[in-house]
Order: structure tokens, then sequence, then C-alpha cells
């Protein structure tokens, strides 16, 4: 294992010092416990987004808090769900009269920690459960996972509460953005759990890991190594089964990285993917390609497709200003 740390058990408050001192304009860091504001406090009575999960991720979440997004994100450590005390301590920071609403990824120990923080909260709460990954079948024993999509729906949620939506308003709308999007992955090579010092799972050079997780996870087969043409066929032919666009609808196309893969392979992704759904007469009529919901040091990429209606596209579209995320500011 070769990585830039001092030790293992100091690198998540290492990083996250240097995020907020990168960022200052836009957020700080609350030590104890764990979580990311905003710099600036919103408004009296606006719903106050929190999202959160294990670190890792980068920058998904902490890199999503900002003017149009978030208001704060809970870090847990490397592939660890954060701690109520977190998520408590975090809406109790943020909140301003208008309620809570949290934005959860469909992972046990998430899904568990966030109810448990909502339970304590003393003001109106709610949640939207992301559960876009498409490679696992909707009648999973543990339901779908929370993947990429995830920072779609922490986009048009926060611009909904930015514009003075209510909570309820918000969590339809989360839900709404949730049910129109598919997402599925696949690795090249696992990443390296700093406090494991190895990668969770091996490949041999000839076979790549389809339908992975974020969290070093095995996906649902293991597949010989194959053209981009041919692995970006097989990753719109489960989301086309699970989303079904229809000639003629708009739609968004997020080619997402995991860490550890090189834009000019993003781009080639995107415009094979482009393609496929431009051929079948769905318009392709925004586009974000990058490392957004990242596994550490995974090679691999994931695509995420979003149906859009004028509401839809018209919260992607609101301004935005955070570390990861900025337009129409």
């Amino acid at each position: 294992m070769k990585k830039f740390l001092n030790r293992v058990e100091s690198v998540l408050d290492e990083s996250l010092y240097g995020f907020a001192r990168a960022h200052a304009d836009i957020v700080k860091f609350n030590d104890l416990p764990h979580f990311i504001s905003r710099a600036t406090p919103s408004r009296t009575g606006k719903v106050a987004v929190i999202s959160g999960g294990g670190s890792g991720h980068e920058p998904l979440h902490i890199g999503f808090v900002g003017a149009g997004m978030l208001d704060a994100a809970c870090p847990g450590y490397v592939f660890t769900s954060p701690v109520p005390d977190q998520m408590l301590a975090a809406a109790q920071a943020v909140h301003t009269g208008g309620g809570v609403l949290f934005i959860v990824k469909n992972y046990a120990g998430d899904v568990m920690n966030f109810e448990i923080a909502a339970e304590l909260l003393d003001c109106p709460n709610a949640r939207v459960l992301v559960n876009d990954d498409v490679s696992l079948p909707k009648d999973h024993v543990a339901g779908r996972r929370g993947v990429a999509g995830t920072l779609v729906v922490e986009k048009m949620v926060g611009a909904a509460a930015e514009q003075g939506a209510d909570l309820a308003t918000c969590k339809a709308l989360g839900d709404k953005a949730n049910q129109a999007t598919a997402s599925m992955g696949v690795a090249l090579s696992c990443g390296t759990v700093p406090a494991l010092g190895k990668p969770t799972f091996e490949l041999a050079d000839n076979e790549m890991e389809m339908g992975v997780g974020i969290h070093g996870e095995r996906g649902r087969q293991t597949l010989p190594l194959a053209s981009a043409h041919d692995i970006v066929a097989h990753l719109v032919k489960a989301i086309d089964e699970a989303l079904n666009p229809k000639k003629g609808q708009s739609v968004l196309l997020h080619v997402n990285g995991f860490g550890a893969t090189p834009l000019m392979e993003l781009y080639l992704v995107y415009q094979l993917a482009a393609q496929h759904w431009q051929q079948r007469g769905v318009s392709v009529v925004r586009s974000l390609v990058g490392n957004y919901t990242t596994s550490l040091d995974m090679a691999g990429c994931s695509l995420t497709l979003t149906v859009l209606d004028a509401e839809l596209l018209r919260l992607w579209d609101a301004p935005v200003h955070t570390a990861a995320l900025r337009w129409g500011c």
C-alpha cells in the first residue's frame, strides 16, 4: 500500500481539516462530533438538507455542502456509517425552523443511524432513501444500494429547499428524483482501505467486476475484460431494463469515476453511452462527467441516468456553489 498518510488513525481528521481550510469561504468543520456545514448559515425558515456516509467517496458528501445543495454532511470513517451523535449535532446546528430533511443512501448502517438521529431530533424531519443501483434486483433482501444517483437527489432537493419549498415538498421531490434515476458500475481494480492495507478483493489482469457498489464490495458478476464498447453496452442494458427511458424523453447522463480512472477514459465512456441513448431517440440534455462518488483508488466507473421533466430540469439548472459543483452563481 502506497498512500499519503501519517497514521491510519488520523487520516480522516487531517483530511477534513484540510478540506475545510481549502474551502473556508464555503464550509466549516465541527470537530467533535465530526460534521461539515455551511460557512454562512442558511436563512431562517429554510428546510435544512443533510446527508452523510462513510468517507472514501469524496467529494460525496462533504464536497456538496453549500448554497443550492446541502446544509451539512456527516462523514464516518472510511466505508463506515457516521453515528447518530454526528447527525443529531449537525441537524441542531443547521436547523433554522423549516425542518430537517435527511438524504440517506440505502446501506444498513446509514439507514439505522439516521433513523436513530431522526427519533432524537426535536423538530419536524423527513427522510429520502436513495436506492439507484440497478445491479441488484428490486426484491433484494436489503434493497438496492444508493450510489452515484445520490448526487442527483442532493442537487434537486437542495435547489428546492434553497428556493423556499417546505419539508413535505422537498421530501416528495427527493423521492421523485430517486425514482427517476438508475445507476450501474464496473470495476477494473479494487480500492485499498488504509486500515486494511490491501485491496478488498482481487481481479486478474484480464478480469473486471460488473455491478460493483462503492464500498469495495464485489459486484454481481466477474467477467473477462472487454472493450469499452462492450462494457458500456452491458451497463446501459441494465439501466434501460430498470428505467425504460422513452423516445423523446429528456435525460441527465452522469459518468462517475471511482477515483483512479483518467478523465480521458471517462469521456470515452460518456461518448459511447450518449450515442446509445441518442440512437434510441432519448435526448441527453444535461451531462456530468468526473469523479464525484468515488471508492478510494478503485479503477472503474458508473453510469447514472435520470429521466427529467420540466421541474427536475429546472432544479438541476438552479444555481449551486459548493466545493465540487458550481454553476449559475
